[in-house]
């Protein structure tokens, strides 16, 4: 498939809305990490049902709703992706943002590894250099940080079953989100009356631009699930493999400029190994990418 400009565009746009989402969450205190992530399912379900009846699309969600294997799929897909907000909302809001960049860094080698133990694919042997150096790096920075990069991990590793479970429900990114969001709006709902009862919830309760940069927490939500959408269709799946790194890179320049995270040698050096990994993983994805493509192309010629 020809990559366009407009696809270019959309999904450049959408990297860009996630690479600044560091600058977003903290507007939110005092409002917790929970508080939030409940926050972002309430707001993003409010966003989707008017989307929904704007477009007309409530007899394909229902559908949906009535396909019991694609909703468990989602089900899970949901814990999934609530685990991924959940750790990137507490890393960022908690002077971990350098932390949640190496999360989106390392989530293509997690992918792979999930096909390796999942789908029971084989990989090049190129493939496990590069994953070789990622855990190396792991270690490196495990070292440095006198803990495990959890933060990191538990966005990479959720991102990617998320990603694998979307693959597997075969749905647009619009539809997904709104299933997905409906099946733990009622939990994150509760939690957010529960918090009012016990006199801990900040909404409603530390002014009007709280509470609009908490009810905003479902378009800035839902935007770039949309960009991202767009571009999907216009795009290669190389090209989409290139833009993903566009995000992370923005918020590791945002950790280190803006929020002043600390960097010491120690992590210079698991970072590098990280994007040393990326660059050997991603020349050989190029290239498979291009044989392949000579190969289809000879194969036609006969």
């Amino acid at each position: 498939m020809n990559d366009s400009k407009g696809g270019v565009g959309f999904g450049a746009a959408a990297y860009l809305c996630w690479g600044f989402f560091p600058l977003y969450w903290p507007l939110l205190d005092p409002a917790g990490s929970l508080e939030i992530l409940a926050h972002r399912f309430v707001w993003s379900m409010v966003f989707v049902l008017v989307a929904i009846t704007a477009m007309g699309k409530w007899s394909a969600f229902r559908a949906i709703a009535r396909d019991r294997r694609t909703m468990l799929i989602l089900g899970v897909a949901s814990v999934t992706i609530a685990l991924n907000w959940g750790g990137f909302i507490y890393g960022v809001t908690n002077g971990h943002v350098i932390e949640t960049s190496l999360g989106y860094f390392i989530n293509p080698l997690v992918t792979v590894l999930l096909g390796v133990f999942v789908l029971k694919e084989t990989l090049r042997g190129v493939q496990w250099l590069a994953i070789a150096i990622g855990a190396s790096a792991v270690v490196v920075l495990t070292v440095d940080y006198g803990r495990l990069p959890w933060v990191a991990l538990l966005v990479a590793f959720s991102f990617a079953a998320y990603g694998f479970l979307k693959k597997k429900a075969d749905l647009g990114a619009f539809e997904g989100l709104g299933m997905e969001t409906a099946i733990l709006f009622p939990v994150a709902l509760a939690f957010l009356i529960a918090l009012q009862l016990r006199g801990d919830l900040t909404f409603g309760h530390e002014g009007p631009a709280n509470v609009v940069l908490l009810a905003g927490t479902g378009i800035v939500t839902a935007i770039p699930l949309l960009l991202f959408g767009a571009a999907a269709t216009r795009l290669s799946l190389t090209t989409i493999g290139l833009l993903q790194y566009l995000g992370p890179i923005i918020q590791f320049i945002v950790g280190l400029t803006i929020f002043d995270e600390d960097m010491t040698t120690a992590r210079w050096a698991g970072f590098i190994l990280v994007w040393a990994a990326l660059a050997i993983f991603t020349a050989d994805a190029l290239n498979h990418h291009r044989r392949l493509m000579k190969r289809t192309a000879e194969a036609s010629a006969i």
